[in-house]
């Protein structure tokens, strides 16, 4: 006999399920009627986008009344959005450049705003301030305005998050030089940068039991080390096994930014032993075997937040999620790809060979070495026989390859993350990423992903980024204001046998 809670409850799901297909079919018909309508904006062409925005994008309205003004109805927001995701991508450029450019900052209003408040320097201090609140308040695009109502309704974030990503795939595809589609791209971070604010993220530990829609996602999310089937996703959220996520209520079901960690004995000095070794799913977790915390993936799922502070932020979160739950782990580490490393050092022997410079890379003796290794010629070739060697995975399976290649790599690999620049901060986005959270580059792994991935991407070679927790705000602190990067004296080793070696 059934009970009668779960009659209850079956009562309730019907009319959630009743009331759910009576809402979808009448936002079916609506939709059919906007796309109906929005088809012929659409083949309209530039006038039909002048229309809906000179509709839709409401003045600013004056200093005086902007606290009294009505809000535009919220039709206008809707209509924005399904008119903007009928469109191609052509479309969608032109007219993200018709908002940025035509409903962005008056500039005439700005300029005479601006000598009103070099007037008011010799008056009292309060008419200074209102001149200055005045000409701030005016140099608000008419566009912010619109994304502040668009955030309000259903689906309101998530659209500008995903329109935040077509203009940022505009400004990295130079399909636009516009300087106002990058003013519209500030507009958008620093409105995302407020709503995505730490103290509205929730952080949520993904688990075996979580909904199945978020387990999926998060398969399809995995960027780093990507989930081969169900079993595996298993292994990923099991024991020895985190799994946590940022989410946020005003996008249900969409993990943010997504970290798995590895409960170790030790700092892991290869991926093999976390996503391909490790077999068992029922074990219970032995808390004496647990004293290490690896973060071996990190994966943002939202283009459109790139540049928004999540990642560092959810990292800090789970340590002290973890400190709680094994009050005497003592190590945090990451371990991480080094992705770009092999493209590096391509193009490095590459323009060695040009310039006549082989010898300015390796010392005579390792040339040698590698010439006999490859059976080459002495010279040129040998340059050109270690690119092809280091363009495929052939030379891993080589015990002799692989003596001959592991000083030379690791030595330009810890080149590669602690000596490359750019702007003065590392030139690789991962290293550049921990070092900002004040993580030392502790140590250099050798075989660490012997994956035909890890392979092409960084010769197999892995990097810990270790959290010593007493040390991370003074580390961040030293990286992002003096440019001075925190490593061990591993890592400085093979820098200095670099410098030894190379006359670059």
């Amino acid at each position: 006999m059934t009970s009668h809670p779960v009659i209850l409850a079956f009562r309730s799901s019907v009319r959630c399920w009743r009331h759910r297909a009576l809402l979808r079919v009448a936002l079916e018909a609506s939709d059919v009627r906007c796309r109906r309508r929005y088809s012929t904006h659409s083949r309209g062409g530039v006038s039909g986008m002048e229309e809906i925005l000179s509709r839709v994008v409401a003045p600013l309205p004056s200093y005086e009344t902007r606290d009294k003004s009505p809000p535009p109805p919220e039709t206008n927001s809707l209509e924005f959005m399904y008119f903007y995701k009928s469109l191609d991508k052509e479309d969608k450029l032109c007219f993200l450049t018709k908002l940025s450019q035509d409903f962005g900052v008056d500039h005439k209003s700005v300029s005479e705003l601006a000598l009103k408040l070099l007037d008011t320097q010799l008056r009292d201090l309060a008419t200074i301030l209102l001149a200055e609140d005045r000409l701030r308040y005016t140099l608000t695009p008419r566009y912010k305005q619109l994304f502040s109502h668009i955030s309000r309704v259903e689906g309101g974030v998530k659209f500008l998050v995903d329109l935040r990503a077509d203009v940022l795939e505009i400004i990295s595809s130079k399909a636009s030089d516009s300087p106002h589609i990058r003013d519209l791209n500030g507009a958008l971070k620093s409105l995302l940068s407020e709503w995505f604010s730490v103290g509205l993220l929730r952080l949520e530990r993904i688990t075996w039991q979580s909904p199945c829609e978020i387990l999926q996602k998060i398969s399809q999310y995995e960027a780093v080390h990507p989930v081969r089937n169900w079993t595996d996703l298993k292994r990923r959220v099991g024991p020895y096994r985190r799994c946590y996520a940022f989410t946020h209520a005003a996008m249900p079901g969409e993990p943010l930014v997504v970290l798995h960690v590895a409960l170790t004995e030790d700092i892991s000095d290869n991926i093999q032993s976390i996503v391909r070794e490790f077999a068992t799913l029922d074990s219970d977790e032995d808390v004496n075997k647990i004293n290490s915390a690896i973060f071996y993936s990190i994966s943002s799922t939202q283009a459109g937040l790139q540049g928004v502070e999540l990642g560092n932020v959810l990292i800090k979160r789970v340590v002290r999620e973890l400190q709680s739950e094994f009050p005497v782990m003592a190590q945090f580490s990451s371990l991480s790809p080094i992705p770009g490393f092999s493209a590096w050092l391509q193009g490095l022997l590459s323009q060695c060979r040009k310039e006549g410079r082989a010898f300015d890379l390796l010392s005579e003796e390792e040339w040698k070495e590698i010439q006999h290794a490859t059976d080459s010629t002495p010279g040129t070739p040998t340059v050109d026989s270690l690119r092809k060697l280091l363009s495929s995975n052939e030379w891993m399976r080589s015990e002799r390859l692989c003596g001959v290649l592991e000083p030379v790599l690791m030595r330009l690999c810890a080149w590669y993350l602690y000596g490359e620049k750019r702007r003065g901060y590392a030139l690789n986005p991962v290293a550049n990423f921990h070092l900002q959270n004040g993580a030392t580059m502790w140590r250099l792994n050798w075989h660490a992903d012997t994956s035909p991935r890890g392979v092409a991407n960084s010769c197999g070679i892995m990097v810990n980024y270790r959290y010593f927790l007493n040390e991370t705000s003074k580390n961040s602190a030293r990286y992002l204001q003096n440019k001075v990067i925190a490593a061990s004296d591993q890592v400085l080793g093979f820098v200095s046998q670099f410098q030894k070696a190379s006359k670059l």
